[in-house]
């Protein structure tokens, strides 16, 4: 009988947590981590998928702060290179700390947080990963990582005029509105 959590027991065997070789996981292009150094990442992807700020009052509770923002990738683009075992969990829609999708993901020790894991995509959180030490490498970082929209941006608590796409709810699914939360047309 295993003491692992329900859900823990074969998260070792696939991405983000799977052991791949330098090999199997192939060019590092960003490498990223808590505040403490206890837990370590490596990304192989350039570019996210997409890059959001949250104004969900979920997003606003995990992080303290009036929003978050998010960067996709394939789990598979993300190998943890030290603390995974270390890993804290929190599945607010489960309402548990066992390991269970969706799950919020932290560091055990410093408790930052590091991704929100779904199902098919993890959406890591950009202050994370290391910008590097000169002007032109933090440019690189800043344009790699910039905003595609904002989401869930009806239940924001301060209006953000910076000219990117809003949607009211999840993007692509609810209705487009301006900087101070009206409906566009």
């Amino acid at each position: 009988m295993s003491d692992k959590p329900e859900g823990t027991k074969d998260m070792a065997q696939r991405p983000p947590y799977q052991i791949r070789s330098p090999e199997e996981f192939g060019e590092v292009k960003w490498h990223g981590k808590c505040q403490c150094g206890q837990v370590r990442y490596q990304l192989n992807r350039e570019k996210p998928l997409k890059t959001k700020f949250c104004h969900c009052r979920g997003c606003q509770m995990t992080h303290a702060a009036p929003f978050q923002w998010a960067a996709i990738f394939h789990k598979e683009n993300l190998t943890f290179t030290k603390g995974a075992e270390g890993l804290a969990f929190y599945s607010s829609a489960n309402a548990t700390r066992d390991y269970s999708l969706p799950t919020k993901v932290f560091c055990s020790w410093c408790r930052s947080p590091i991704m929100d894991e779904g199902r098919n995509v993890c959406l890591l959180f950009p202050e994370t990963i290391e910008r590097g030490d000169t002007d032109e490498e933090r440019m690189e970082w800043r344009k790699a990582f910039e905003v595609d929209c904002h989401i869930f941006y009806s239940q924001r608590v301060l209006e953000i005029p910076d000219g990117k796409p809003k949607w009211a709810g999840m993007d692509e699914d609810s209705d487009m509105v301006d900087d101070m939360g009206k409906p566009t047309k």
